[in-house]
Order: structure tokens, then sequence, then C-alpha cells
């Protein structure tokens, strides 16, 4: 039989391969690691290769369609690690804490893996505390994350193709000596392209690409006394974390109220007033960088708090938005404020945070967050309450992204990637 040099270069690449291909299956966790290398980094793909190389237990939701994809970890309170609208070739759009992890080491006080949703409780200070021991001063020092919201896993309780459920029960105390027995139970649900476009009410271009989840989370009053506001209450508190962009903005529709008190829609001194050339407030809009470089925080208080907001990165044109359920009557948030609160009920809703060096020049990420928060649960004996929280990530055309947030929000993208030039700030 003839064989052309065609042929030739074909078998011996087949003779090449299969020798790389028996080498990988001779050399164990070693080439597992050379592995992690050959897929590109930045990707989900890479992410999945990373935690399978530590050995970390991760379930995944996918769209066999689509390619959209969930990452999620039950060790780190079933949190979402990560999501793509591509797969394993698709761009990663959690900001996960690598170096922390490959360490191996666990902090007693804090152990910020990161995550693209993540489950913790409120408040974070003040008299009603669950991260404060009672009668410590309130600083850095003393601050410790329960291990049941840092180290401890979550049960899985139910899964399938498109979801997970989990629950965990446990008992803290509070900075006032309250015990309290707390049961949680959440679940996160991949979206299909006619349940994005439902929980959006409109749709969704076929040329753009989306991953879209929702996570359903019950705080439950697991003893035998009432949470009040004597004792204290808890809320849940959903934390994402994403990579930031140089040009990367946060944006917030808020309500429109009386200027007496519209002074109280937007809190921007968590850590500081935040600079003028970092949030801009106006008509009912709020715009927020969030580069990863100037360690920031703003919040909206429940007067002006509606449940849509989001943010955009005009480098890789991926648009992610966050829908949370907010109730239908004015209600109650814990206060996170650390130290003595003349009003321990008087919170935020829906939060923002961009990372960036602290005082002595090391950075945590850099990353950035956009939280939503449930009212206060006042819960009586053997009740709960329910928070839900989706997160859209689309990706494509900007100027059909656009028209999303045009719709969702009355904003247009060219006015969230025009917010913070020079001539703009000056005016």
């Amino acid at each position: 039989m003839k064989i052309t040099i065609n042929e030739k270069y074909r078998w011996a690449a087949i003779f090449v391969l299969s020798v790389f291909l028996s080498a990988c299956s001779s050399t164990g966790n070693n080439n597992s690691k050379k592995m992690i290398t050959i897929i590109q980094k930045g990707t989900y793909g890479s992410d999945v290769a990373f935690f399978k190389d530590k050995n970390i237990k991760t379930i995944e939701l996918k769209d066999e369609v689509s390619k959209a994809s969930v990452l999620i970890i039950p060790d780190y309170q079933g949190r979402v690690m990560t999501s793509s609208v591509g797969g394993n070739d698709g761009l990663s759009f959690g900001w996960i804490n690598y170096k922390l992890i490959e360490s191996d080491v666990i902090s007693s006080q804090f152990n910020p893996y990161g995550g693209e949703e993540r489950l913790w409780l409120g408040p974070e200070g003040g008299p009603f505390s669950i991260y404060f021991k009672q009668g410590v001063e309130q600083v850095f020092a003393n601050w410790v994350v329960p291990g049941e919201l840092d180290t401890k896993p979550f049960d899985v309780v139910a899964q399938s193709k498109d979801k997970v459920s989990f629950r965990k029960d446990f008992a803290l105390l509070n900075a006032s000596g309250t015990k309290l027995e707390i049961g949680i139970e959440r679940t996160v649900r991949l979206l299909t392209s006619h349940d994005a476009e439902l929980a959006l009410e409109m749709p969704i271009d076929s040329s753009l690409a989306f991953v879209a989840y929702e996570s359903e989370n019950s705080l439950i009053n697991r003893g035998l006394s009432s949470w009040t506001e004597q004792t204290g209450a808890l809320s849940l508190w959903m934390l994402a974390m994403f990579n930031p962009s140089p040009r990367g903005v946060v944006f917030i529709p808020f309500k429109k109220v009386d200027e007496q008190i519209s002074g109280r829609i937007v809190n921007d001194d968590y850590f500081g007033k935040v600079p003028a050339d970092r949030l801009i407030i106006k008509e009912g809009k709020l715009f927020f960088k969030t580069d990863g470089k100037f360690r920031s925080k703003i919040g909206i208080s429940p007067l002006g708090a509606l449940p849509y907001c989001g943010s955009y990165d005009p480098d890789k044109k991926v648009l992610t938005l966050l829908w949370y359920s907010a109730p239908e009557k004015p209600s109650k948030y814990v206060n996170s404020k650390w130290g003595d609160q003349a009003f321990p009920f008087n919170g935020d809703v829906v939060n923002s945070y961009n990372d960036g060096p602290v005082a002595d020049g090391s950075i945590m990420g850099p990353f950035y967050e956009i939280e939503s928060s449930s009212p206060a649960a006042f819960l009586t004996a053997g009740s709960r309450v329910t928070h839900l929280q989706r997160i859209f990530h689309i990706t494509g055309n900007e100027e059909k992204l656009s028209l999303i947030t045009e719709k969702l929000f009355n904003i247009s993208l060219s006015e969230v990637n025009e917010a913070f030039k020079p001539d703009i700030l000056k005016k």
C-alpha cells in the first residue's frame, strides 16, 4: 500500500498524540498540574481544572445547547465560584483567590476564597453582630467570620441536571449574648433562555451569549424564642465577587424621593467618603467605578432601593445584571456598621464594593462586589424568610447589550462608558 506524504504526517501526528495521552494516564497528579497550563488561563475550563487538581469537589450545572455553565462548591457553603457563557472555553466571570486556595492554609479569622455568589448573614457589626464576641471592641483584630459561613461545608440534599439544594443547621451567639438557632436552605438553579427572558421580561437577542442562574435562600429560626429588635435579628446577605476591569462601572438606579431626605438614599462613607471621580449620582442613577484600584464601598437604603442593578466591562463587552426579591412593603434592614449604633435596623439593601490597596499597600484581590440583602428576619420559632437572587452575564455586540440596559434601567451603555470621562466629571 502506497502512503502519501500527507498520510505520513497524519499517522505521525496520531502516534505523537497517543504517546502524549499514554503519558498523561501514567503520571497522575504531576501531569494534572501540567494539563492546567495547557488550558488558557482565565477560562472556565482552567478553573474547573484548578479545583480538580486541588481535589476540591465541585458541582456543575450546564446547558448542553448554549454551553452556559455554573460551577458550585459544597465545601464553600454551596457558593457559586464562577460561571461561563461558553463552557470550558468561555471567559470565567467569578473572582477566585487562587493563591489562598493553593496554600492549603486555613485561617481562624477569615478565608476569602472568592466566588461570584456566596451566602453570609448580617449584621456584620453593631450590638447584634455575629462576627464579634460580646464585649470586645469592634475592630479588625477582633472580627471573625463564623466557620459555618467560611470553612464548614453545606450538606447536599438534592441534585439534578439544572439545580442543586443545600442545607445547614447551626447555632451562633451575637454580640449581645443572644443564642440564635439557625437553619439555612439554599437552592441554585441554572436558568434556560426561556426562564431568563421571562425573568427579564424581554427577549434576548439570539446573537448574544449569556448565562443566568437563580439562588433561593431561606433563613429559618430553629430555636424556641422569637428574634426581635431587642434580642437581635439576622438577614440573608448575598455577596457576588467579580473580576475588575480598568473601565468597569457598577450602575444602580434608585427611586427619586423628596430632596430633604434624598441624602439618605446613598451611603458613600463606609471607608471614608468616596471621591467624586469614582462615584457619580444624578437623576436617580448611581455610577461607581470598579477598577480594583481604590478600596471603597457604597450602599442604597430601603427608601430608594430598586430590585435591579448591574455592571459593565466595556473591554470584554460583558454586561452583568443582578436582581433580588424586594419586599412589597417597607421593611427594616440590619445595620452592618462596626461599633456603637443608634439605629441597628437602619441598614442598606444593595451594596457595591471596589477592592484596592489598604494602608500597608497590600491587596486581597483585586475584585469588585455587588451585594443584596433580605429585610431583618424578625422570626418566630420555626418560621422563615426567603431571599431570591438572580445573576445574568450577557456578552456580545454593545449596541444590542445597550437595548437591555435601556429597557431595564433607562440607562444606555454609552452613558455608562462616558460616566467617568474627564470632560464629563468637570461638569
